[in-house]
Formats: structure tokens, C-alpha cells, sequence
């Protein structure tokens, strides 16, 4: 595409965003100062509907962006839009706040990312499965029951009451904790090998019971599944659009979101998925959502993927400034995390 199409191709985009009606000629001539005239403007349009990038809503009407016009904006001329001071202030502000608890941090994740979008946010719950073992320690309750600790990398915290013999001490157990936590420190289930088990076994043999239910409490905290959940802000912010005014419209978004395990696995996207992914109308997959976009990207703690987040918006969304905003709080979410993690395992 020769760069006057492209400005011709980027002021449509701008002006549909910016207003919700279909662009002609003339305006494009008077709002962006191409330099050129009209009927000039009217052939580079012409042009650029015979290429697929932009569309005729109806007769006599203006154009609008096309699918593939979206895609060509968000991947060859949009500008990344940098939050304001003020915007940064907010999100640091809040996550300052809420840093105690990780469902409070999800929670304003959500609504951050719908007051800053004015679209609907969506926050995919920290994975706890295939977790790292980072502390067990078994804690002497009272003469018959001890409880079992076991601390996960990502927060997750899993406990139990065993029955012990009355002839163990509390310092039996700081020694069993001792060994377990020098054996086991930083392995998967998948890396607990059967020599280290058997090596385990037999320098605490005189335990075994209470080893026995200890070892199930950490292989069920390592192999734990947890069914994905999602958080949704704004959902109004997305009925309140222009293009989903019409009754039938608003029904099938309605629909859409009451389907958690669908919206789950259209945000967890592709394994391979790094960083912000802009997903445009067909390539969300999902007839339903033809009239969307979405932009998601990973949130991480030390490296791992914990969950997505993401904003639902129509096809005609401010992509420049969602994409910032989603990186912005994706990297921030992460560090969050990563802190109230760390403090956990102090």
C-alpha cells in the first residue's frame, strides 16, 4: 500500500473510532489535511474498497474500516497511545491499595481495565495447577493433630489436620519439615522422582505414618486443578456501544457473557501467545463475536504464566490506547503478584 492510501486508509480508521458513522470524501478532505483534493481522496477509497480494507455500510453512505482494514491499521500504522501521568498514578494507587489479597487485586484489575478502556475488562484467574513447591511445614497442634502447611510458587496455600502418635514432639516435626523441604524445595510433581521418594523414606523411617500423609497433602497440592474462573467489569460499558443498540444484539452479547468456560478459553488464547495479542472480529473464532475485538496478553510471576487479561470491545475500538493500557497493566499486575508471593513465603 503507497503511503497516500495508507493516510487515506488511517484517517477512516481515526474517524470511524472517533464517531461511529461511516466516513466519506469530503470529510476526510476538510478534518485531515491530505493535501490533496476530494475526488482524489474519492479514488484512493475506491481503491482501497476493491482491496478489501474498507466497506460501504450501505447505499450512499460513506465507508468503514473492513476487517482486514483493522488489521493492516493495528499492524503497519497504529502509534502506541502512552497512558497519562494521571492514568499510571491510578493504577499504581490502586494496586498499592489492594496488595494484601490476590481476589482484591483481580477484582481492581477489572475494574481498572474497564475505567481506563470504557470497554469490558476480563481477568482470568491465577492458575494453581502444575505448581512449584516452595515451603511445607507440619505445625504441632495439640497431643493427637498437627497440621500440615504446603506453600506453593504462585500463593496457593494447602492444609490439612493429620492424626500423629502421642510419643511424637514437636521437634520430630521441625525435623520432618527440615528434610522434606531440603528434598523437595522447587520440584514439580513431574520432577519428584521415585530414587528422591525412597531417599525420603528412608532417612525418616521411623515416621512413616505421618510421612504418608504429609507426602499425599503435597502430591495433591502439586497436582491440584482449578477450574478457570473469569472476572468481567464493565459489561455495560460494551451494551452502551453504538453497535450493539439493537435488541437482538444486546441479547447475544448478554449470552456471551454469561459463558464462563467459553470466554475462559477465548482469553487463555494460544499456548504459544506472548505478550499483547489483538484478536479482530473472525479471528476471535466465534460467529457470535463478528462484530468484536478483543485484546489480551499473559500475566506472569517469575517467568510462568498465572493468567490473562483482556478487553472485550466492538471491531471499532480505540485500539491505540487499549493495547497501552493492557500492557501497562499486565506488567504491573505481574510485579503485584510477584511481591505478595514473595512476602508469603517470608
Amino acid at each position: 500500500m503507497d503511503d497516500r492510501k495508507q493516510k487515506v486508509l488511517l484517517a477512516i480508521v481515526h474517524d470511524y473510532i472517533a464517531t461511529a458513522e461511516p466516513v466519506g470524501s469530503r470529510t476526510i478532505a476538510k478534518k485531515y489535511k491530505l493535501g490533496v483534493s476530494p475526488a482524489t481522496i474519492r479514488n484512493e477509497m475506491s481503491d482501497l474498497e476493491e482491496q478489501g480494507y474498507i466497506e460501504q455500510p450501505y447505499t450512499s453512505a460513506g465507508r468503514i474500516p473492513s476487517e482486514r482494514g483493522y488489521r493492516y491499521y493495528v499492524d503497519f500504522l497504529m502509534r502506541k497511545q502512552e497512558l497519562s501521568r494521571e492514568e499510571e498514578e491510578l493504577i499504581r494507587r490502586e494496586y498499592r491499595a489492594k496488595v494484601r489479597d490476590v481476589g482484591q487485586v483481580i477484582h481492581r484489575t477489572g475494574l481498572l481495565l474497564s475505567q481506563l478502556t470504557h470497554y469490558t475488562a476480563m481477568v482470568l484467574t491465577p492458575r494453581i495447577g502444575i505448581s512449584i513447591l516452595k515451603h511445607v511445614q507440619i505445625v504441632y497442634m495439640h497431643q493427637s493433630q498437627a497440621m500440615v502447611i504446603a506453600v506453593m510458587d504462585n500463593g496457593a496455600v494447602q492444609h490439612r489436620m493429620i492424626e500423629i502418635p502421642e510419643s511424637i514432639t514437636a521437634l520430630d516435626m521441625e525435623t520432618i519439615s527440615r528434610v522434606l523441604n531440603a528434598k523437595l524445595q522447587g520440584l514439580t510433581m513431574k520432577s519428584i522422582k521415585l530414587n528422591l521418594i525412597k531417599e525420603i523414606y528412608s532417612e525418616l523411617a521411623r515416621h512413616k505414618h505421618i510421612l504418608d500423609l504429609v507426602m499425599e497433602l503435597i502430591q495433591d497440592s502439586l497436582t491440584l486443578e482449578v477450574e478457570d474462573k473469569i472476572y468481567l467489569g464493565g459489561v455495560f460499558n460494551m451494551l452502551n456501544q453504538p453497535e450493539f443498540h439493537n435488541v437482538e444484539k444486546i441479547k447475544t452479547m448478554l449470552s456471551i457473557m454469561e459463558q464462563e468456560k467459553l470466554l475462559c478459553d477465548i482469553l487463555e488464547g494460544r499456548v504459544e501467545d506472548e505478550g499483547v495479542t489483538v484478536r479482530i472480529g473472525g479471528e476471535i473464532d466465534q460467529w457470535d463475536m463478528k462484530e468484536c475485538s478483543m485484546i489480551t496478553a499473559p500475566y506472569t510471576v517469575r517467568g510462568r504464566k498465572m493468567g490473562s487479561l483482556g478487553v472485550l470491545g466492538p471491531t471499532r475500538m480505540e485500539y491505540a490506547k487499549v493495547v497501552s493500557v493492557v500492557d501497562y497493566m499486565t506488567k504491573y499486575l505481574s510485579q503485584t503478584l510477584e511481591r505478595m508471593i514473595r512476602g508469603k513465603r517470608k
